[in-house]
């Protein structure tokens, strides 16, 4: 049985943060991720689908440095590169399904927006390079935890081989409340009030689901369009130019339709009404794409649980312990959901994570 001084679950940013200040601070630590691949939610993908360090963020995209210096000052230490969001050209607006799209000028933004060059997944990337290739273990799903007198005993399942153990002075859960309260087991169990505050913090992106379009050239800004659009018509209520650092083209929306009449319709029934609804705001130029993507959050079994399927609000500001009772000086959550600043965003996953970290370093 392998002990550690930290284990870490999760790989997303909040967990790969984590562990880069634990390693720097010379802390013995591992990280355990369920997925076959870094990043959680964070998913930049090439035409075909495959992760690449310069694709499409089929996750979070966006972060604004003025409100979000957490995320400001990450992408400057680990030497990423930034721009801007397009918004120079007209915003479409889709009311009625009987009235054609119109066109707006935008007022000016006070924030801007700002994407990371090569998308988001560079950064977890640029992370992941700073630690040592043993810590991070992919593959392989925590599924229980128990206090001992020296600590806690982890149970990990790693594809159909039997379960091992492992044992840490403490664990840092990088992962939304809900997702940890449905897929660990605790000995002994939390306080009946923190496992319900957990199941009932929503998870970012969870319900979500991200269409993108991607073409030869950002043919619509030729003809004075920013990419953004708004409908009340749908399947898309909200559309954004998603054209990379690098020039790739390409418009993406958020689905408005919900989870299960999204399973129910299929991938392709969706994205053949989504490129219809480009074709009435963009022009028959938004039909010839090179590639489609969809990716469905909500059906991603390592984002989403049953409690996700309904849209809800957006997470907030939560001022009480996220743990209590005996596993308070043994565990520390660093979802972004649970930060005390822009929870539920990138600078939320930053924020969190250093909060749990220091919480393990002041021990």
């Amino acid at each position: 049985m392998k002990s550690y001084d930290v284990v870490i679950v999760g790989a997303g940013l909040a967990g790969l943060y984590a562990a880069r200040a634990l390693s720097a601070a010379g802390v013995d630590f591992i990280v355990i991720e369920a997925r076959d691949r870094i990043g959680g939610r964070i998913l930049a993908v090439d035409g075909s689908g495959k992760p690449t360090d310069d694709g499409f963020d089929l996750g979070p995209s966006w972060y604004w440095p003025e409100m979000q210096p957490a995320m400001a000052e990450l992408v400057s230490e680990v030497g990423l590169q930034s721009f801007p969001q397009n918004s120079e050209g007209d915003v479409v607006f889709e009311r009625m399904s009987r009235e054609t799209p119109q066109r707006y000028r935008p007022t000016m933004q006070e924030q801007q927006s700002m994407r990371i060059s090569g998308g988001t997944g560079a950064g977890v990337s640029a992370i992941a390079r700073e630690l040592p290739s043993d810590r991070v273990l992919l593959g392989t799903r925590v599924t229980a935890m128990e206090l001992v007198d020296v600590g806690v005993r982890i149970a990990v399942q790693r594809g159909d081989a039997s379960e091992k153990v492992k044992e840490a002075g403490y664990v840092i859960a990088a992962l939304p409340p809900r997702l940890l309260e449905a897929a660990v087991s605790f000995t002994p169990s939390q306080e009946s009030a923190t496992s319900r505050r957990w199941r009932d913090t929503p998870t970012w992106m969870a319900p979500h689901a991200k269409f993108f379009a991607i073409y030869d050239q950002p043919f619509w800004r030729a003809s004075g369009l920013s990419g953004t659009a708004q409908s009340m018509v749908g399947p898309m209520v909200e559309i954004h130019d998603a054209t990379t650092a690098s020039g790739k083209a390409a418009l993406f929306g958020f689905l408005g339709v919900a989870a299960e009449q999204r399973a129910a319709a299929g991938e392709d029934a969706l994205k053949t009404a989504c490129l219809a609804q480009l074709e009435r705001l963009f022009g028959p130029q938004a039909r010839n794409v090179t590639a489609t993507l969809l990716k469905d959050w909500a059906a991603d079994p390592l984002t989403a649980t049953a409690h996700d399927l309904v849209a809800s609000s957006h997470p907030v500001v939560q001022d009480d312990a996220w743990v209590t009772g005996t596993w308070q000086g043994r565990l520390s959550l660093a979802g972004s959901e649970t930060s005390d600043s822009e929870p539920g965003y990138l600078s939320g996953a930053v924020t969190a994570a250093r909060r749990a970290v220091a919480n393990y370093l002041s021990r």
